[in-house]
């Protein structure tokens, strides 16, 4: 069975068909600068295109960048326009295509739902903990495999500021830092959260995971097991299209 995600992100829109019996992308993904400003109307045609460039006529999961309540009103939008909140995100992508019938879920929740199904998460009980790094830091929070939907600890205080704007991979790019810097602000970070949710397994998501042989190393005395994503970048696209699938039936 086949349903298409799109995961959409304060840099990019990409999206694919996903093979759900496998958890991949069933052909390459294809993505789309996010607008700026990322407002509704741009963010919607960017969906468009990326559904338009498949021919898709089903079912589409998508990820939005935010707190998202009863499945379509936007509550929060720290890394897209402010124009988002209280958006009906559910009415404004199915009218864009045709119709549609569509899902919208966090973000972060969707990487953590695929990861924790097809991924590093895979039948690991207890608290597991996705964070990705990218334009922000978003987090998907699970006990004994059930999600605690929109938890955004990217959002939790780091030294005065949103966590977010000073360990993101983003903030890495910005301050033009090193590995090992950019790993002491992470080790900062995951120490706070583990303080606070003593998780068992720290899963780390987003495009950076591609590249954790450079930083994981050098992240010392967070006791929780930490690993890179296995789905890496794709995860948001599996995990949109898996919710999808589900509210499908």
């Amino acid at each position: 069975m086949q349903i298409f995600g799109v995961d959409i992100g304060g840099s990019g829109i990409k999206g694919a068909p996903v093979d759900l019996e496998k958890g991949d992308l069933a052909q390459e993904r294809c993505k789309v600068l996010t607008p700026h400003p990322a407002t509704p109307d741009g963010v919607a045609d960017g969906v468009k295109q990326v559904v338009d460039h498949f021919g898709w006529t089903g079912p589409v999961g998508l990820t939005f960048p935010g707190v998202i309540s009863d499945g379509t009103h936007i509550r929060t939008a720290a890394n897209v326009d402010k124009s988002w909140i209280d958006t009906d995100a559910r009415t404004l992508f199915s009218e864009r295509l045709g119709g549609l019938p569509v899902t919208v879920v966090n973000d972060a929740d969707a990487a953590g739902v695929a990861e924790m199904e097809f991924g590093a998460g895979r039948g690991r009980k207890g608290v597991v903990l996705l964070l990705t790094f990218g334009t922000g830091i978003g987090s998907a929070l699970f006990v004994d495999g059930e999600l605690v939907p929109n938890t955004e600890l990217g959002h939790l205080e780091l030294d005065g500021h949103d966590a977010e704007k000073k360990a993101s991979s983003k903030a890495k790019e910005d301050h033009d830092l090193s590995w090992e810097q950019w790993a002491h602000r992470v080790t900062k970070y995951l120490a706070h959260v583990e303080m606070l949710f003593s998780p068992e397994l720290f899963i780390i998501g987003g495009g950076v995971s591609r590249k954790a042989d450079k930083f994981l190393p050098l992240i010392k005395g967070v006791k929780a097991e930490i690993v890179p994503a296995q789905l890496q970048n794709n995860a948001g696209i599996v995990g949109a299209a898996m919710r999808a699938a589900k509210h499908a039936r």
